[in-house]
């Protein structure tokens, strides 16, 4: 387990340099690819419910596609982190963000909260963001395990999870643990 966790940190680490050093022309080429990708994907178009959330950093942006999902009607929650837990609170626009757990842009936190309810789940979409993915769709995230513990009592949501980033994140093989949840699809640009 401690040789696992230290080749995560060490994927993690070499994987967030090649994203980093990234530039402004690609991030954002890649970015305006993955919104018209989910846009025009199935589950975006049937669900009435999206789990996103917002880019940070030097993720990917899923600003243009969560506008969208705003201006189209669909009920648009972002995660806010509270002690250990991941809480996702509706928003009505990215205006209402706010700095929050490590610098990443947040809900406030007083607003509608998302509550699981699996005959529902099929009309949901969850975007999971990551550090490293493999083409297993496993995915190391940045250590702390919010969606892994999010997911494990949620299987049919589980169902509806879509991993973004960019290609440079993908590497062979990604170690996983017994609680990794892997996302359904992982959509790399």
């Amino acid at each position: 387990m401690m040789e696992q966790s230290k080749t995560k940190k060490q994927l993690r680490r070499e994987v967030l340099e090649k994203r980093n050093d990234m530039t402004e022309t690609e991030r954002v080429r890649a970015s305006v690819m993955m919104t018209e990708r989910l846009l025009g994907h199935q589950w975006f178009y049937l669900s009435d419910t999206i789990l996103g959330f917002a880019g940070y950093g030097s993720e990917i942006s899923t600003d243009e596609l969560l506008e969208e999902a705003l201006r189209i009607g669909k009920k648009v929650f972002l995660p806010k982190i509270i002690g250990e837990d991941m809480v996702f609170y509706r928003i009505h626009s990215l205006n209402e963000l706010t700095e929050g757990y490590k610098g990443i842009r947040e809900p406030l936190g007083d607003t509608e909260v998302y509550v699981y309810d699996e005959a529902y789940a099929n009309k949901t979409l969850m975007l999971m963001p990551g550090v490293v993915f493999d083409s297993m769709r496993n995915r190391i995230g940045y250590g702390k395990g919010f969606y892994d513990r999010y997911l494990s009592y949620k299987p049919d949501l589980q169902l509806r999870t879509i991993a973004i980033g960019f290609k440079c994140q993908q590497v062979e093989t990604v170690p996983v643990s017994d609680n990794d949840i892997r996302p359904y699809q992982v959509i790399l640009f």
